[in-house]
């Protein structure tokens, strides 16, 4: 018996740089090329670039589409494919390698004037797919293009290793580079650069870089794949963020959950999405929200009426407004920012914070609520030590984890769960304070509060990362907490539909419920 020979495509079976550096699937590729309109693909004229260019997919799925489009207008394949590749496909790569591969998959030879080239018309061994390594321009300790540390030491290399300067944003002038204009500007590009650190939620965010640079190039069309956590701005990205927000000409989002929709097998918490920005045409945004292979579709506003943050789901709009139509003082305003009283700054040195801590109770010892470093939990300090909110060490209080895993398996619970301070207590930087009460029931009217499905699913609107900083809940009203909260009794005062309801519980677990992540 016959059997069908099986042929993959080599560029789904590669394995991801890192997760700063993600190959994008030809299928996440098709479907953002599916947004530019479908004459562009009959226009000989169109020029393409991708700054960022890896594996050069987007270049070789353009070029199926133009060889099909220009078909008509340039019968003859050879001098088609000689035009298309000389006169409408760009590239920069990130790294010699990338250039490489990208030329291999789009010129079918690693050598763009190559013997196997299926392009002709190269006189050069790079075509249009160029690399270029670029030193950072140190300004004080960081690069004055991408913000990269000097004291980072792989950003502080010779020429001979890579520096991560990638050469389409550290440059004043990238019209420079190719020395004209392109019709669409397209990509996936490097998403973040270390500080140096352990901690994936400190990195500096890049992938912003090399949208505001395109911007610069004012293409007819702008696409790029992102981490969402733009959304909720945060760690430099608040400018952009409003800027994003406040372009009308930002015309569609598809927004992925779950990041493996897009990559499988990469971890970004938060998510990924993709746009498409169209120079010529202003107007609502068409948002499309895929979870669970599941996909809700609104055509809105970035910014809804009165807020100044993106409501990532469409489901969740109503629900927004309704709780915001009661102008309620917000709950954020009673949230302490990180390191509420101080403590992690003990003469800037951590082994003199550690000297500070006692493990064992003394006279006039403030106790002190901890994670991490001091694995019982609880140590004791002088009270002199406490540098911020003294006022609130001998109130009742509550206290919740400054973080709490951002699984995108849904229910989730969002927070940690949040337990009593009792006075002449207080906490490090791993917690915040909620509030600081005389009563011991009051502290616990607010526990009653933040258990709800209904304020964990605001907070969770503004939450993308693990990170629950004092900003996730400025979408939570405040409550008179001379009385406990439930569930019911909140559905009931904001007039919830059966069908937000329904929305709130699919998205928010019971506090307590097991949860995989």
């Amino acid at each position: 018996m016959l059997t069908q020979s099986y042929n993959p495509d080599v560029l789904t079976c590669l394995a991801n740089l890192s997760n700063d550096e993600v190959f994008t699937p030809p299928n996440i590729v098709n479907q953002m090329l599916d947004l530019l309109p479908p004459e562009i693909w009959q226009d000989k004229n169109a020029t393409f670039l991708d700054p960022a260019t890896k594996t050069g997919v987007f270049l070789r799925e353009i070029a199926k589409r133009l060889m099909i489009g220009l078909e008509k207008e340039i019968p003859d394949q050879q001098k088609r494919i000689n035009h298309i590749f000389t006169k409408q496909l760009y590239g920069i790569a990130i790294t010699d390698i990338t250039a490489i591969l990208s030329r291999r998959s789009v010129y079918c030879s690693k050598k763009a004037d190559g013997k196997y080239s299926v392009c002709e018309g190269f006189d050069t061994s790079e075509g249009n797919i160029i690399f270029k390594w670029m030193a950072h321009t140190w300004e004080g300790e960081r690069c004055k293009y991408c913000g990269a540390s000097e004291n980072v030491k792989e950003y502080n290399r010779n020429d001979t290793m890579e520096s991560h300067a990638y050469q389409f944003i550290h440059t004043d002038k990238p019209e420079e580079i190719f020395k004209m204009k392109f019709d669409v500007i397209i990509g996936n590009p490097p998403y973040q650069l270390s500080t140096g650190g352990s901690v994936e939620s400190q990195a500096i965010p890049i992938y912003n870089k090399f949208i505001e640079q395109a911007k610069k190039l004012s293409p007819r069309y702008l696409s790029m794949i992102t981490p969402s956590r733009w959304f909720t701005g945060g760690f430099g990205l608040d400018k952009f963020r409003d800027s994003m927000l406040n372009d009308n000409k930002l015309r569609v989002i598809h927004d992925y959950i779950d990041a493996n929709d897009c990559f499988p097998g990469v971890q970004i918490k938060g998510g990924v999405s993709f746009f498409l920005w169209d120079r010529d045409n202003e107007g609502l945004c068409k948002v499309y929200t895929h979870k669970n292979q599941e996909i809700s579709y609104s055509e809105r506003p970035l910014l809804e009426s009165g807020l100044s943050t993106f409501i990532r789901w469409n489901e969740a709009v109503s629900i927004i407004h309704k709780v915001k139509s009661k102008t309620e003082p917000i709950f954020s305003d009673i949230v302490s920012p990180r390191d509420p009283f101080g403590l992690n700054y003990f003469e800037g040195k951590r082994e003199i914070m550690f000297k500070k801590f006692q493990k064992k109770p003394f006279k006039n010892g403030i106790e002190i609520y901890s994670q991490g470093w001091l694995k019982n939990g609880i140590s004791y300090a002088d009270k002199k030590y406490i540098t911020t909110r003294e006022e609130l060490v001998g109130k009742w209080k509550v206290f919740i984890s400054k973080a709490y895993g951002a699984s995108e398996n849904y229910p989730h619970q969002i927070l940690n769960k949040p337990f009593i301070g009792k006075p002449q207590s207080c906490c490090n930087m791993t917690y915040l304070v909620i509030g600081g009460y005389d009563k011991k029931e009051t502290a616990n009217n607010v526990i009653s509060y933040i258990q709800t499905r209904f304020f964990r699913f605001l907070v969770g609107l503004l939450k993308n990362t693990q990170n629950a900083y004092r900003q996730v809940y400025s979408f939570v009203p405040m409550q008179d907490f001379s009385e406990s909260w439930t569930d019911e009794k909140l559905y009931k005062k904001y007039k919830l539909s059966k069908t937000e309801i329904e929305f709130i519980e699919t998205m928010i677990r019971p506090m307590g419920e097991s949860e995989d992540e």
